[in-house]
């Protein structure tokens, strides 16, 4: 495959955000879409349509922030550098940023986002301060890039692409389903509309419902006031010694820990393995398929339900469902942390102790009820986990692509 050299600064504009005074209300909530470092931070997909809070006219015209046209590339240039989207709407971002409105005779918008993205350690090499790493506008300008002609970005940027919109189709058919378990959770286990004898939604109807002293509200009659413990066991994890070679080298089991958490219900995947001889030195079993984790500290009070076999590190539990049925338990697990939340003052707190867990009263289902439900959400829980199965092969392959394709060890060929 033939490269042509280019700098950058040959192909793209480098054109600055800037943040209007947030001391004037005037200068937000307008119409004008402003990107800032943590919309990105928190996005798992290529393209961006918009940011958490817009700027108004006056804002814009109030600082120096330029506008970008669309499907451009966005990349913050500061804590941190190297965060990366294509933007799908005329926007402006604020100062944490180096964008590039690309000459797309020359470049591909797609080709260019895996290009940056496969060679984003060596730009943030270039990055230069001391309280945080920045980039600077010369520096990005003057990056040597080696580019094939255009027609070859576009045939390598559409396979990498598929694979991306593959991934993408399935993490929103994933959110649909989690969201219509979610509803059902909620309709019979929050309303108390599970199904009655004769099929009727209970409390609707006229279900018996009785006060509740400890949860200091009605509660379906037979239904308990208990902690989490009532239909789970509570596991702890811990880690084998970082200084023995043979707990780590070469190892085959999935070591998960707080970072781990990707926003997917079924955990698949994790950063480091460990060894069998790992596994039989630390304080973690090896987990199957089914029990629910709750990261304790780090990223706290973050659920996965894990999805293959894995060990875990102290700063987790993991709670056991004693029926076997963890569609409930991950729901009602929901409802422990936003119960941990309330008595944390809000959404920030420390840490999870398992004293947490059991001095935290939940309403608790009867057994019938709680199986009725399982079977109900059942199939949605298999294909969540037939997707999220293949959403990591997916990206282990477009991982995998990425780098053959840009050194052009790998070709594409078009149709």
């Amino acid at each position: 495959m033939e490269l042509k050299k280019y700098k950058l600064g040959d192909v793209a504009d480098i054109v600055n955000g800037a943040t209007p005074s947030t001391h004037n209300s005037e200068n937000y909530d307008g119409s004008i879409i402003w990107i800032t470092p943590k919309d990105l931070s928190g996005q798992k997909q290529k393209i961006i349509r918009r940011g958490q809070r817009n700027i108004s006219e006056i804002g814009f015209n109030n600082c120096s922030a330029q506008m970008i046209p669309p499907y451009n590339i966005l990349m913050s240039s500061r804590a941190p550098i190297g965060l990366l989207a294509i933007n799908e709407n005329e926007c402006c971002t604020n100062q944490g940023f180096k964008n590039l409105v690309l000459d797309k005779s020359i470049c591909d918008t797609d080709y260019m986002y895996y290009y940056l993205q496969f060679h984003m350690k060596e730009i943030e090499a270039l990055g230069s301060g001391t309280t945080f790493k920045e980039i600077s506008k010369s520096a990005l300008q003057g990056i040597e890039i080696r580019l094939p002609d255009l027609e070859k970005q576009r045939d390598i940027a559409k396979c990498l692409s598929d694979l991306d919109r593959k991934i993408e189709l399935n993490k929103q058919i994933n959110d649909n389903l989690e969201a219509m378990a979610k509803q059902l959770y909620d309709y019979w286990f929050v309303q108390f509309d599970f199904p009655n004898e004769e099929g009727k939604p209970y409390k609707s109807s006229g279900g018996a419902m009785v006060w509740n002293e400890k949860l200091k509200r009605e509660i379906p009659e037979g239904w308990y006031a208990e902690n989490i413990c009532k239909i789970a066991n509570i596991l702890s994890g811990g880690t084998p010694s970082k200084a023995v070679d043979e707990y780590w080298n070469n190892g085959t089991i999935p070591f998960f820990g707080p970072t781990d958490c990707n926003g997917s219900v079924f955990q698949i995947k994790t950063a480091d393995h460990i060894t069998q001889k790992g596994l039989e030195h630390c304080a973690s079993s090896l987990f199957e398929e089914g029990i629910v984790i709750i990261t304790a500290r780090g990223s706290i009070g973050k659920l996965v339900i894990v999805g293959t076999p894995m060990a875990m590190n102290q700063s987790c539990y993991a709670l056991q469902s004693k029926e076997g049925e963890y569609e409930y338990l991950y729901f009602l697990t929901t409802q422990l942390i936003d119960c941990l939340k309330a008595k944390g003052s809000g959404s920030v707190f420390k840490s999870i102790i398992a004293s947490d867990i059991e001095h935290s009263t939940l309403c608790v289902a009867t057994e019938n009820v709680v199986s009725d439900f399982c079977k109900k959400v059942k199939p949605l829980f298999e294909k969540l986990k037939t997707n999220t199965i293949e959403i990591a092969e997916l990206t282990k392959q477009r991982d995998e692509l990425l780098p053959l394709l840009m050194n052009g060890q790998a070709m594409v060929h078009s149709n």
